[in-house]
C-alpha cells in the first residue's frame, strides 16, 4: 500500500475538507497521511484510509518551538512527509499574494519530498500583484510530476511548463445525495467581507443580507444562515446578521455552522430548493446539486469559474452589494438553474495522472 503526503489547508473549512474527503474515497487501497488539528479526527472519522498527526498537540508545538527557534521551519512535517511514497498538495485558492507571500513560498518549497512523485490539484493561481510572485511560483511548479488548476485562466498562466492541464472543479466530483427537496428551504452561505479584503463592506453585506433574508421569509420561505468556515469570519457573520433580523421571523430562520459535520452540511444544502452563495463552494455545491444559484461574488475565481461553465443567470459583485434588489434575487429561482453534467465529467480528468500512479 503506498503513502502518500496530503497537503491542504485545514482550518475546518468545508471546500477544502471536501477535497481531502474526496481525494482519500477515490483511493480506498492507498494510505494517506494528514498533518492538522487533532479535530480533523472527528471530521473524517469514517474514513479508514487516512492517519493523522496532530499539528496541535502539546508535544509537536514544542519540537516545531525548538527546531523555529534554531531557524529550522516545518522540521516535524517534513519528517512525516519523507518517510512517505510521494504528495498531493489539494485545495482551491492555494496561491494567493498576501503581505506574507514570501513566507508562504517557502512553506511551499518545503513541502517537496526529494526524488518522489509530486502532484498539485483542484487550485487556482492568484490573485498576484507583481511579477516576481508569478515567477518565484514558476520556479517551483516546473519540477512538480503534475499539476492540475481548475480554472483557464490559471491554467494559461503556466501552460507553457508543459506539466500543467486544466479540469473543472473537484468538488463537482461530489456525489449527488438521495435526500427529498424541502421546496420552502433557502440556503444563505455567508462570509466575513474584511476577511477576503472587502474591508469597508462588512455592514453594508449584513444588512442586504438581512433584507434578502427578510424578502424570502416575507414570501413564505424558511432560511438557513450558513457558515463554512468559522476561522475565516462565517459564524461571526451569521450571528451578526441573525442580530439584525427582527424577533418576529425567528421561527423562519436557522442557523448553520459547518465544522466537523460534512454530512450533515450537505444534506443541508442538497434538501433545500435554492442558494444564495458567497461561499465559492457553495455556488459548486449547489450546482452539483441541481439548484438554482444566486452568486455573490466576492473574488475573481468565482466569475472565472462561472464563465468556465458557462453561468449567464443574474449575479452582484460584493463590491456593489448596496445595488441588489431582494426581488432580483428572489425572482433568480426561476432563472439561474445550471446543466454541470459536464463539469461533473470533467472533473474527473484532475486525478488522470494521480490515478496512473496509484492505481497501477
Amino acid at each position: 500500500m503506498k503513502k502518500v503526503m496530503v497537503y491542504a489547508y485545514t482550518t475546518f473549512n468545508l471546500g477544502d475538507d471536501l477535497f481531502i474527503k474526496i481525494l482519500c474515497e477515490r483511493y480506498p487501497k492507498t494510505r494517506f497521511i494528514l498533518y492538522a488539528p487533532k479535530g480533523y479526527k472527528l471530521c473524517f472519522k469514517e474514513i479508514n484510509n487516512i492517519s493523522f498527526f496532530p499539528s496541535d498537540s502539546i508535544m509537536v508545538r514544542g519540537i516545531n518551538y525548538i527546531f523555529k527557534a534554531l531557524k529550522v521551519k516545518w522540521f516535524l512535517r517534513k519528517q512525516i512527509a519523507k518517510q512517505c511514497d510521494s504528495a498531493v498538495y489539494i485545495g482551491g485558492s492555494l496561491f494567493m499574494q498576501g503581505e506574507n507571500w514570501k513566507e508562504a513560498l517557502e512553506k511551499t518549497k518545503s513541502m517537496r519530498i526529494k526524488n518522489k512523485p509530486f502532484f498539485l490539484l483542484g487550485a487556482n493561481f492568484g490573485p498576484f500583484y507583481n511579477e516576481d510572485f508569478y515567477i518565484k511560483y514558476r520556479e517551483i511548479f516546473k519540477d512538480y510530476t503534475d499539476i492540475c488548476f481548475r480554472e483557464r485562466y490559471s491554467y494559461e498562466l503556466y501552460q507553457e511548463l508543459g506539466n500543467v492541464r486544466m479540469a473543472d472543479d473537484i468538488i463537482f466530483q461530489l456525489k449527488g445525495k438521495d435526500i427529498q427537496q424541502q421546496e420552502n428551504n433557502i440556503v444563505i452561505s455567508v462570509i466575513k467581507p474584511s476577511q477576503k479584503s472587502s474591508s469597508n463592506l462588512d455592514g453594508k453585506y449584513y444588512k442586504k443580507i438581512r433584507d434578502i433574508a427578510i424578502y424570502f421569509m416575507e414570501h413564505g420561505y424558511k432560511i438557513n444562515l450558513m457558515s463554512f468556515c468559522e476561522r475565516e469570519g462565517d459564524k461571526e457573520a451569521v450571528e451578526e446578521i441573525g442580530k439584525l433580523i427582527p424577533d418576529k421571523y425567528f421561527n423562519k430562520m436557522t442557523k448553520h455552522f459547518y465544522k466537523y459535520n460534512i454530512e450533515e452540511t450537505l444534506e443541508v444544502i442538497s434538501s433545500s430548493s435554492f442558494v444564495i452563495a458567497t461561499r465559492f463552494h457553495s455556488m459548486i455545491l449547489g450546482w452539483v446539486y441541481n439548484k438554482p444559484v444566486f452568486p455573490i461574488v466576492y473574488s475573481k475565481k468565482m466569475t472565472n469559474v462561472m464563465n468556465d461553465v458557462g453561468f449567464h443567470g443574474s449575479y452582484i459583485d460584493i463590491k456593489n452589494i448596496d445595488n441588489v434588489d431582494p426581488r432580483q434575487v428572489y425572482s433568480s429561482m426561476k432563472t439561474n438553474l445550471i446543466d454541470v453534467s459536464k463539469q461533473v465529467k470533467g472533473a474527473e480528468k484532475h486525478f488522470e495522472k494521480l490515478d496512473e500512479y496509484l492505481l497501477k
